[in-house]
């Protein structure tokens, strides 16, 4: 996110970097925070795969439809927030999107108390929503701040707090939702029938006091950045000129573009589906792993993944972004294909440090699809790219499917593909002009 003040009778030119000055630091403290904020919503899906699996008795495939829910919400708003965010301006779009993110969290009180699997999806769905107006907003924001050609790095250093937030996610689902107390099928069985629904009911309530205080931070934190007051550029809508269809065309007939979308597909979809499945997999391939003891499993991926982050980053200052993303894709293929031949600890190893090597492939995409694009493009292009988040509903549903029919050790070859087609991006980028240096 970038800021200057800027009045509107002296506009910026377009696709000119936003110089910051000592006046900005609060807006961008709360701005960067938002990475945070989101890296904890998405990252606590993943305990709730496990938990909803437990506590409403389902298949993987149908656990999954967590993340299917959840990514819809991306795919179906996104655009709609670009198209408010070139009306309304930056601020306006993440006080909005924080207020839907801190409204579905409050929903998920009601849909606990019901008991009801379906008001959950839509809880997510309503946070998912929220969290499309942020990312559309945060992303392109920050690669104006400073030089262009430093744009790439700057993205990967401001979401290295994502990583802090999904780190945080798993804790608050492994200390404040995962009871510890876990059933096996003989046990269930074994129970009357009022014993079995007071369990059920439990575990499903479990979730509602972490979602509450969650939702109480998150509209607290959408007041005080209403109340903050931003440069003129974070607020200004777009020009009553700038025609959306023609750089939506522009967009979607940019073969650079088309590419970089394909790539965030499939690298969301990978990420989304290794994290969802991990506490699956520790327990499918390491029989008696209690769902806690799993969760540390995907606690040690974030903080690689975050790990990854800075070290990316700081790699990017030798090496062109995409070719470092291109070695990165090449070594999770091999990682997965590990823990598809090698089911158990070593496998669940290998997942771990997939997570490592994941950590500059969303940002760098991002910035190699928005690089050199003037302030319009940059926000419809946001857009596009965050609605490629979809990738994670359906190849997370994918995944889940395969698990069933096979194992969840084979289902590990879906991102395993997805890591394929990053790579094949990155291999048609390296020879490209503008390849990403910084």
């Amino acid at each position: 996110m970038d800021v200057q003040t800027v009045t509107e009778d002296h506009a910026m030119p377009v696709g000119d970097a936003i110089p910051t000055d000592r006046r900005s630091w609060l807006p961008l403290v709360l701005i960067v925070s938002l990475f945070f904020l989101w890296g904890g919503a998405n990252n606590l899906n993943d305990v709730l795969i496990a938990q909803f699996k437990r506590a409403f008795v389902l298949s993987d495939f149908r656990a999954g439809l967590v993340q299917s829910a959840f990514y819809l919400g991306y795919f179906l708003i996104a655009m709609p927030a670009g198209m408010y965010m070139r009306r309304f301006g930056y601020k306006s779009a993440v006080v909005f999107g924080l207020s839907l993110y801190g409204v579905g969290a409050l929903l998920f009180w009601p849909a606990a108390a019901s008991s009801t699997y379906g008001l959950f999806l839509f809880a997510l769905f309503v946070i998912a929503s929220g969290l499309a107006f942020l990312e559309t907003s945060a992303n392109p924001f920050v690669t104006l701040l400073g030089p262009r050609e430093t744009a790439t790095r700057r993205l990967n250093l401001a979401q290295a707090l994502n990583p802090l937030g999904s780190i945080a996610g798993i804790l608050i689902g492994q200390h404040f939702i995962f009871s510890g107390i876990e059933r096996s099928p003989a046990q269930l069985t074994a129970m009357s029938a009022a014993e079995r629904t007071a369990y059920y009911a439990s575990e499903t309530q479990a979730v509602q006091w972490p979602y509450l205080v969650i939702g109480v931070v998150v509209l607290g934190w959408a007041i005080l950045i209403l109340l903050t007051r931003f440069p003129r550029t974070a607020s200004r809508a777009a020009s009553a000129s700038s025609a959306g269809g023609a750089v939506l065309r522009k967009l979607l007939s940019d073969r650079r573009f088309i590419g970089a979308m394909f790539a965030q597909f499939f690298y969301v979809g990978a990420q989304v589906g290794v994290w969802s499945y991990t506490i699956r997999y520790v327990q499918a391939t390491m029989p008696g792993t209690s769902s806690r003891d799993a969760a540390n499993f995907l606690t040690a991926g974030l903080v690689c993944f975050m790990a990854g982050r800075f070290v990316g980053t700081a790699l990017m200052k030798y090496w062109a972004p995409v070719r470092l993303l291109m070695m990165f894709a090449a070594i999770n293929i091999a990682l997965t294909l590990f823990a598809v031949l090698q089911p158990g600890s070593h496998g669940a190893y290998a997942l771990v440090v997939c997570s490592f090597f994941m950590s500059v492939m969303y940002p760098t995409v991002f910035a190699l699809g928005v690089e050199g694009r003037g302030d319009d493009e940059r926000k419809l292009g946001s857009a596009l790219l965050v609605m490629t988040i979809i990738g994670g509903a359906v190849l997370t549903a994918l995944m889940g499917a395969v698990s069933d029919m096979t194992s969840i050790a084979r289902a590990m070859a879906v991102p395993m593909c997805c890591f394929a087609v990053v790579l094949l991006f990155a291999w048609q980028r390296r020879g490209h002009p503008n390849e990403g240096k910084s």
